[in-house]
């Protein structure tokens, strides 16, 4: 079976573009495939036992874009400003989402339906910039699916142990409470190694969330966003940073260690703002994106080590997603505007 590698990019006000062909040609979905133009996507993913269905998480709720029609659907639930989902990857029924304010909701059904889920220690609003918290990042583990990891800015982490039902903080010895990610390693020796991405900088816990130590990187900026195990996990790890949201200047990092040390990767040209996403799939773990918080796009084809960066620039980026697709899976084609500029 011939497979395309698509690459979605989803944008801070200019909803998602696609590419069908690897990069080298993006497409813009107008307003008649279901998605109001001036979207913005704060996540993109996919289960790859639903080859069909990719999910959207919006400042306008829920969306799911069906390959086979070239159309997205809008999901019926109580949330509105959606930051996250996660899908479960034992159980493509089993979905947990996070919104600003930052409240956590959980589906057993596929999306159909929602309910919201009890976390104690969770505040919908901060002190600290007067503003309304947000879900970042919800993580199922890979090897124990019923662990889900909750990140919140700015409002720590929280962990549940039983697929979603009941959570807890974990977040004593973070210097700083405004947590975008996180990533959990489990390291050759059989020691699991927890990274936690602040806007001061990157943490590591040696004890399951427990206690945190913060972590410096030789950056000038201690400002960071993802952290992102490669997808053969064999060791590799990257991680962004810059000098604030959005920032004019990043950088992209690389460990080969498990995370123990950290060494800068060159990208081409002028990196225009923080080093935002990286996106890693495990049907090709050589083939990478990311991006910059200010549009800049980049893909490398051995599994890190050389980047390009491609011609179309985005406006604001807030989530970055690849996956392989069998050739010839649409029935239907794009309802399509237009093109980004080169």
């Amino acid at each position: 079976m011939i497979t395309c590698q698509h690459v979605y990019v989803g944008t801070a006000g200019h909803s998602a573009w696609f590419s069908e062909d690897a990069g080298k040609g993006f497409v813009h979905p107008n307003s008649h495939s279901g998605m109001y133009l001036e979207a913005r996507v704060w996540c993109l993913t996919a289960h790859p036992a639903q080859p069909d269905r990719l999910w959207a998480a919006t400042d306008m709720g829920l969306f799911v874009w069906h390959e086979t029609t070239a159309r997205w659907q809008s999901v019926a639930s109580p949330m509105q400003d959606v930051w996250h989902i996660a899908i479960d990857p034992g159980n493509p029924q089993h979905l947990i989402a996070g919104t600003r304010p930052a409240a956590l909701y959980r589906s057993t059904d596929g999306g159909a339906s929602w309910n919201l889920l009890s976390v104690p220690g969770l505040q919908t609003f901060s002190e600290v910039n007067m503003g309304a918290t947000r879900v970042t990042q919800i993580l199922f583990e890979r090897h124990r699916s019923s662990r889900v990891w909750a990140c919140v800015e700015i409002g720590g982490i929280f962990l549940s142990e039983d697929g979603g039902l009941t959570w807890q903080a974990r977040d004593r010895g973070l210097i700083s409470a405004d947590v975008h990610g996180m990533a959990v390693l489990h390291r050759p020796d059989g020691s699991r190694l927890l990274l936690a991405t602040t806007n001061r900088g990157l943490h590591e816990s040696r004890d399951d969330g427990l206690n945190w130590t913060f972590r410096k990187i030789d950056s000038p900026w201690q400002y960071t966003r993802a952290v992102v195990p490669r997808a053969d996990h064999g060791g590799v790890v990257f991680l962004t940073n810059g000098n604030g949201p959005p920032g004019d200047q990043g950088r992209l990092w690389r460990s080969d260690d498990w995370g123990d040390t950290w060494h800068p990767v060159e990208l081409p040209g002028n990196v225009n703002s923080t080093v935002w996403s990286v996106a890693t799939h495990e049907a090709d773990p050589l083939s990478l994106w990311a991006c910059t918080n200010l549009g800049q796009l980049f893909n490398s084809t051995d599994g890190g080590t050389t980047w390009q960066r491609l011609a179309p620039e985005f406006g604001e980026i807030r989530s970055l997603f690849w996956r392989p697709l069998p050739e010839g899976i649409r029935q239907q084609p794009h309802s399509i505007t237009v093109r980004p500029p080169a």
